[in-house]
């Protein structure tokens, strides 16, 4: 059994800055690629960030390049999303999930085998 355990979400203010963390454990799989979903509520579940660990390749969703990064540890089977620059309309569930195939560059839910519990991240004054 493969499990992934998201931790850092929490209540911030609107610019301040979060920290996820995603770590996997379980038996022994070989993950493709790692990453980062988010829904709010009444929305669908949208693509945030992958980090492929052969070459430590990452890809975002456009509209949130230049806020957050995406970063793995291989030693640690770890992947972590840093949020700089939050605002409200990134309040979500944020749900870590993992690859074992190459999907090329189509990142939908669909493509990810494993999934996390999903952290609360609230952007609020």
């Amino acid at each position: 059994q493969v499990q992934l355990v998201e931790s850092g979400g929490g209540l911030v203010q609107p610019g301040g800055s979060l920290r996820l963390s995603c770590a996997a454990s379980g038996r022994t799989f070989t993950s493709y690629a790692m990453g980062w979903f988010r829904q709010a509520p009444g929305r669908e579940r949208e693509f945030v960030a992958v980090f492929r660990w052969s070459r430590g390749n990452t890809f975002y969703a456009d509209s949130l390049k230049g806020r957050f990064t995406i970063s793995g540890d291989s030693a640690k089977n770890t992947v972590y999303l840093q949020m700089n620059s939050l605002k409200p309309e990134d309040t979500a569930v944020y749900y870590c999930a993992a690859q074992t195939y190459n999907s090329g560059t189509t990142y939908s839910p669909s493509t990810f085998t494993y999934w996390g519990q999903g952290t609360q991240v609230t952007v609020s004054s």
